[in-house]
């Protein structure tokens, strides 16, 4: 009868922690920030406000509650692809200077939380 107990409640916690989502460490806001300045982002993105490109809180905003944001925000990070400006130019995004994915990862939740 133990094993039985015991059996029930191992899934049950499993089942608790599958639905909490995934966990994130902690975002390091100062690394971030210093990430995202030193590699000119916020010369075409601030938080609230579209310059060049959208606003941090936009980009936050669509990726908000999707399980692959984060890696769709390293992503566009760091593969360089066209994107469309505010003015309707294209141009190539430039990529994070980083290879270190705790890193790319930390930038991109610091990003989605705003």
């Amino acid at each position: 009868m133990k094993s039985a107990t015991w059996m029930t409640a191992t899934a049950l916690l499993g089942m608790t922690f599958m639905a909490a989502g995934p966990v994130h460490a902690a975002v390091d806001a100062d690394a971030a920030r210093a990430l995202a300045k030193g590699n000119d982002c916020l010369k075409c993105h601030a938080i609230d406000k579209d310059k060049k490109g959208p606003s941090l809180q936009k980009i936050a905003a669509k990726y908000k509650g999707k399980a692959d944001g984060q890696d769709k925000v390293v992503k566009s990070m760091t593969d360089g692809k066209k994107v469309k400006m505010s003015d309707g130019t294209e141009e190539d995004h430039k990529k994070v200077d980083s290879k270190d994915p705790k890193e790319l990862k930390n930038l991109a939740d610091w990003i989605l939380a705003q």
